[in-house]
């Protein structure tokens, strides 16, 4: 080596090791709660004021086929930390089984990382006490089986709820209904001196930790409210963070004070107090993304956005031009409003069709941050980070589902769906019909069959891990 070659050998070395290590991306998975594809701005609605989200969509990717793994909310959100359908971890349905400690959740991949892990808001995976019976389940009779909470899967902090409550002053509701008003749908926030009764919830923000303080006004802001420091704290000890924000809104009870039914003046009350509830959340969630401006870490954000299934049934939550609502696996129970920024990072300001689901997130963040998942078990999802990037437009791994009492099979173009005893089958070509009008089994029986035949197999395979044989 001459001499010129030697010193230019040194000053590599050098510049190399003074470089600073590649800065992992903050990550923030929002997720709402029964909001239909059509409850938002950004996919249409001319009613819905949704302007933080909006602008969001905007300077983002917006998902035309984003489906939750569910039709209902626990096993969705199940799906979502683990990258695996629900029922692997025996979650089938809504305020049934629990998060299990043999589960690999994207939460304690993070944590091992180096990042602040939190989850906000609605948890449903799980029981959050032994001894307090808690909204839909807790106490020590049935449930403490299902005590789950989730600083035992990755959390370093949470502020949550074990399933929905009220989406205005969250622990409580009016001893006295005005007329009109239900326990089921919703009603109006209680003006000051009227009469409250404990809704029956609670929020937990440790293990036998209930939280007392700031637990009145809308709940969005209560919950965002938690983040917000949660946030400066990872920025004041220099560490990226992983959040979790799972908002009640808009699932029912729907409840909002005058200033958001003042939105809608022309409108119905069941319209202002849903609507209402959506447009505050939205307002939060701009809140939001002002403290990552105004912290100088919104271009170092990604932010993955969307709903946990389709609309409620007799509420004015909308699918859009799709067939079905919550708890159906046609189009409107499980195509959901979902987006995904990363400014400055992902090219904004685009629509795609590239069909995706909540299992896709785990394998799409470890594509993100270059790192392997630890274990052979079967994913159910895919890293989409090529088809959010525009290099990749055709999904080739198929989308399974079961929710009770149906199951379906989704491919890039076909649909099948049947009973859950994989008997008595249709087929929609939802690239010509995404309503599902059209029952073409008869028309394309090949495909049909072989779409059956793969069915069957995942079934087999999601069956094995019911039994533990993954762990």
């Amino acid at each position: 080596m001459n001499k010129l070659t030697s010193l230019l050998f040194c000053f590599m070395v050098l510049f190399s090791s003074c470089q600073s290590p590649r800065k992992n991306p903050n990550i923030i998975l929002i997720m709402t709660d029964d909001q239909g594809w059509y409850d938002a701005g950004f996919n249409g609605n001319t009613l819905i004021k949704t302007p933080n989200l909006d602008l969001l969509a905007s300077n983002g990717v917006v998902f035309n086929r984003f489906y939750s793994a569910s039709a209902v909310c626990s096993p969705t959100r199940a799906s979502l930390i683990t990258g695996r359908n629900p029922l692997r971890m025996d979650i089938p349905y809504a305020n049934t089984g629990h998060m299990k400690p043999e589960e690999i959740t994207i939460s304690e991949l993070l944590e091992e990382e180096g990042y602040a892990t939190g989850h906000f808001g609605k948890w449903h995976l799980g029981t959050l006490s032994k001894d307090v019976p808690d909204a839909n389940r807790g106490g020590k009779a049935t449930f403490l089986k299902d005590y789950s909470i989730p600083s035992e899967h990755g959390y370093t902090t949470f502020f949550s709820t074990e399933s929905k409550v009220p989406t205005y002053d969250p622990m409580v509701y009016p001893k006295e209904f005005i007329e009109g008003e239900s326990m089921r749908f919703g009603w109006r926030a209680v003006e000051q001196n009227d009469s409250t009764s404990d809704y029956g919830t609670f929020y937990w923000k440790g293990e036998n930790q209930r939280e007392t303080i700031n637990l009145t006004g809308d709940d969005s802001r209560v919950i965002i409210d938690r983040v917000i420091p949660f946030i400066n704290g990872a920025q004041e000890k220099n560490q990226p963070f992983f959040s979790t924000i799972w908002f009640h809104t808009p699932h029912l009870p729907v409840v909002t004070d005058s200033s958001f039914r003042n939105e809608y003046p022309d409108m119905k009350l069941p319209e202002q107090l849903y609507y209402g509830s959506i447009t505050a959340m939205d307002q939060q969630i701009g809140r939001l993304w002002e403290a990552l401006e105004k912290a100088g870490i919104a271009e170092e954000t990604i932010i993955f956005f969307c709903s946990d299934n389709g609309p409620e049934e007799r509420t004015p939550g909308s699918a859009g031009p799709f067939r079905g609502q919550k708890r159906s696996l046609y189009e409107g129970g499980v195509r959901v409003p979902a987006f995904m920024i990363w400014k400055n990072n992902i090219k904004g300001g685009r629509k795609i069709d590239f069909p995706a689901f909540t299992s896709d997130y785990l394998p799409t963040i470890l594509d993100v941050l270059e790192l392997d998942y630890p274990d052979t078990r079967p994913l159910d999802g895919v890293s989409i980070l090529k088809a959010i990037q525009g290099e990749e437009t055709i999904r080739q791994k198929p989308m399974g589902f079961i929710c009770k009492p149906h199951t379906s099979w989704v491919t890039h173009q076909y649909k099948l769906i049947g009973n859950e005893d994989l008997q008595s089958f249709e087929l929609y070509d939802l690239l010509k019909d995404p309503s599902e009008k059209n029952n073409v089994i008869d028309v394309f029986p090949e495909v049909a069959h072989t779409l059956e035949a793969e069915l069957v197999e995942w079934h087999r395979s999601v069956q094995n891990s019911k039994s533990g044989l993954d762990y």
